[in-house]
């Protein structure tokens, strides 16, 4: 439909092609990289041949470089967003097929964000937007959105019983304790909205 909004078969059909061509550039870089909404793992491959002595990495609140000495690191550039550095480490680990990776783990200062790339220099970036996160507990929340994710919740399962939220059950308290304070008003066609 021209001018129109896509139908949901050209919605998945875009998206389908916008993560097939974000996993060939994401392949394209001298990396691999996951994350959680917590934490960032990072997975440079090297060759087998060397040891820890052999690599530089500096992590920073808000930069980080990975090289092999004498090379051109890997990754050398700030932060997308920064990280908490004695929770965050490296190591260098043997993969199957006799190479070796060094595999990154940085924990993320803000637990509540995705990241589009791990610096922001990198070539190519990713759709924060069709990210699909994990289940999450309740108990991953900081209080104040833990609390308004309790109340939707409990109000949704009010509203699936045929029960006040918890709004509209203040406001009827409010009436009651104001019938209460003031026994000569008629209330009988009192509606409540």
């Amino acid at each position: 439909m021209p001018g129109g909004s896509p139908t949901s078969k050209e919605r998945e059909s875009k998206d389908a092609e916008a993560r097939e061509r974000e996993k060939e550039e994401q392949a394209k870089l001298p990396y691999k990289w996951t994350q959680t909404i917590k934490d960032l793992d990072v997975a440079v491959p090297v060759a087998g041949n060397l040891r820890g002595k052999d690599i530089e990495v500096v992590m920073t609140k808000t930069k980080l470089k990975v090289a092999v000495k004498g090379q051109e690191a890997a990754i050398d550039g700030d932060l997308t967003h920064p990280i908490l550095v004695d929770e965050s480490a490296w190591t260098l680990e043997t993969v199957s097929g006799g190479g070796k990776e060094v595999s990154i783990h940085l924990d993320k200062s803000n637990k509540m964000e995705w990241w589009d790339a791990v610096v922001t220099n990198a070539e190519y970036k990713i759709d924060t937007s069709k990210v699909v996160p994990e289940n999450s507990k309740l108990g991953d929340l900081d209080g104040e959105t833990r609390g308004m994710v309790e109340k939707m919740m409990y109000d949704q399962r009010q509203k699936e019983m045929g029960k006040p939220t918890s709004e509209e059950q203040g406001k009827m308290d409010m009436l009651k304790k104001f019938q209460a304070q003031h026994p000569e008003m008629d209330f009988s066609n009192a509606k409540m909205s």
